[in-house]
């Protein structure tokens, strides 16, 4: 181990920090906010984690603990709790700013953490060492710029895409996990159509990626770590080799190059080492870009899921004392892709929506909880609120296009903090109601579809209190099953007529003479009075939850898929 410590040693000697004096350092929130989700998690010490952080040191047990004030030690090596909390006491001693360690954290490490107060951090079993020292310089050499969104240079990706190239021999592209283009080498006249329209739009043509769906290559992909090889799709098409770049066991993107057959030994493992540098650049690139997104992200999180003080959140966010609502966002749970397709169109829908948002207003933000996106828009003063973030919403749905369907629920507009959690319930609540509808209306606000939303109120009240549908109701539905019949439709087409015999007749298709007859009948299997307004109320709200429990239950089949 003490080798393994002496060559990460060696990946940090150079440039260690000179320069580190004269700008603002990082603090150690903004470096789990930029690494946590891929790379490593706070599992013990304190939970406010606002010091800033100036070095990145190696444990070597041979040397003992050698770590400056304010800076990261890398426990590699340490297996046992009785090590960790031994170096938690000198890191306290030294006024260090955090251990990261690989083994599982005991309750012991965890009381000598808190007791410490330093933070601990569990790294990833799937990261190297030599990887996470990598990221962990490029974020202390990266000023610290408050929570302003600031992008920072990482190199030439497309330098990397022509070297890769040329240890190929192969036209390559450097894509994310959209199927966008990041980077591409040079030859792309070699190829064919498809990629030649790939570097002209910087996307994979709509029509290819769906060829590659169908032939099962994304989850070929994203579940190997070799190479995938792909014979010509089409006539006018050359093959590919394709190959996933990751960090741990996240998929970051993926690596194209046009071959005329499968790689040879040498190239192929020049393939699979090419990705590590590749993925070395998209980590350090999203470390810069995301030092202010993934913390708003974040806030908007807390806002949402009504953690933390609302006020302070809102302030951060630049919203305190504006109106503001949520927009919830779905893919249409009858879209018809696989796992990993389905979950980097959701990311590509919740990238867009960011862009989309933060076009129109400094201070909107978007963030994705579990398979929803969620935007959280500013309104101007004096407006319909609802209104705007429909035609907000609408106008991105165009951008959008026809591609895939989605499904946009508008919450009402709040103006305190506390109330956002509110205008996310609404939002929810009007997804549930388009879903239930089907591919129709795909953006609604919560004013819009107030009768539904009150209708499922009630619904969920009488399931809850387990209240059977009244009397004639019940009888009706009971002798449609025995009989066939649909006796509950003659009673329904009658109440939204308003008792005009000749309409509820034609719109079930029926002579007037005859939907009499029915209308008797069902009055006397019903027992039910037509001339009681409140017994007609009371059979309109029975056949409408009816409805909406047949919707709900040939709804949860799709959604399940």
């Amino acid at each position: 181990m003490i080798g393994e410590a002496a060559t990460i040693a060696d990946v940090t000697a150079a440039g260690h920090g000179e320069a580190m004096s004269e700008l603002p350092r990082p603090r150690l929130s903004r470096i789990i906010d930029a690494l946590g989700s891929t790379l490593l998690r706070r599992v013990a010490g304190p939970v406010t984690i606002d010091r800033p952080v100036g070095s990145v040191s190696i444990y070597d047990p041979a040397d003992g603990v050698d770590v400056a004030a304010d800076g990261l030690l890398l426990g590699v090596g340490v297996t046992d709790s009785a090590t960790a909390t031994t170096l938690l006491t000198e890191l306290r001693r030294r006024g260090a700013a955090a251990l990261l360690l690989k083994a599982p954290m005991d309750e012991a490490v965890r009381q000598a953490a808190d007791a410490a107060g330093i933070t601990v951090l569990e790294v990833s079993r799937a990261t190297s060492w030599e990887q996470l020292v990598f990221l962990l310089r490029t974020l202390i050499d990266l000023p610290d710029r408050g929570d302003a969104v600031t992008e920072y240079p990482t190199g030439d990706l497309f330098q990397l895409a022509n070297a890769i190239g040329a240890l190929l021999d192969a036209p390559i592209t450097i894509e994310d996990r959209s199927s966008r283009v990041l980077a591409f080498s040079g030859g792309q006249d070699r190829t064919d159509e498809s990629r030649v329209q790939t570097v002209l739009g910087r996307q994979v043509p709509e029509h290819y990626q769906r060829l590659l769906l169908e032939q099962g290559v994304f989850r070929e992909l994203y579940r190997s770590r070799e190479p995938v090889y792909i014979p010509a799709l089409t006539e006018s098409s050359k093959p590919r080799t394709a190959i996933a770049v990751r960090a741990g066991e996240e998929v970051l993107g993926s690596l194209w190059a046009v071959v005329s057959e499968p790689l040879t030994e040498h190239r192929r493992r020049a393939f699979v080492e090419a990705t590590k540098i590749v993925a070395l650049h998209l980590l350090r690139d999203r470390a810069g870009r995301t030092a202010g997104t993934r913390p708003r992200a974040e806030l908007v999180t807390r806002l949402l899921e009504q953690t933390g003080n609302p006020a302070d959140t809102a302030r951060r966010l630049g919203i305190g004392g504006r109106s503001v609502c949520v927009l919830a966002l779905e893919l249409d749970p009858r879209e018809d892709c696989d796992e990993v397709a389905r979950a980097a169109e959701i990311r590509r829908v919740a990238d867009a929506l960011a862009l989309h948002l933060s076009a129109l207003h400094p201070s909107a933000a978007a963030t994705m909880l579990g398979e929803m996106v969620y935007g959280l828009l500013p309104l101007p003063e004096s407006c319909d609120g609802e209104s705007t973030a429909q035609r907000v919403a609408t106008d991105f749905l165009e951008r959008m296009g026809a591609r895939i369907v989605l499904h946009i629920g508008i919450g009402r507009a709040v103006r305190e903090p506390g109330d956002i959690i509110r205008s996310r319930t609404d939002a929810d609540c009007v997804l549930r109601i388009l879903r239930e509808r089907g591919h129709g209306n795909r953006v609604a606000t919560v004013r819009s579809v107030r009768p539904d939303l009150m209708l499922a109120c009630l619904a969920e009240a009488a399931e809850r209190d387990d209240r059977p549908y009244g009397d004639a109701v019940a009888r009706l539905l009971h002798y449609d099953a025995e009989h066939r019949g649909d006796l509950t439709g003659t009673l329904a087409a009658y109440l939204e007529a308003f008792g005009d015999i000749t309409k509820a007749a034609n719109a079930v298709h029926v002579h007037p003479n005859t939907f009499r007859y029915r209308l008797t009948r069902l009055c006397e299997v019903g027992g039910l009075d037509l001339t009681d307004p409140d017994a007609r109320f009371e059979a309109q709200i029975d056949l409408r939850l009816h409805r909406l429990h047949r919707s709900r239950s040939a709804a949860e089949p799709a959604r399940s898929h």
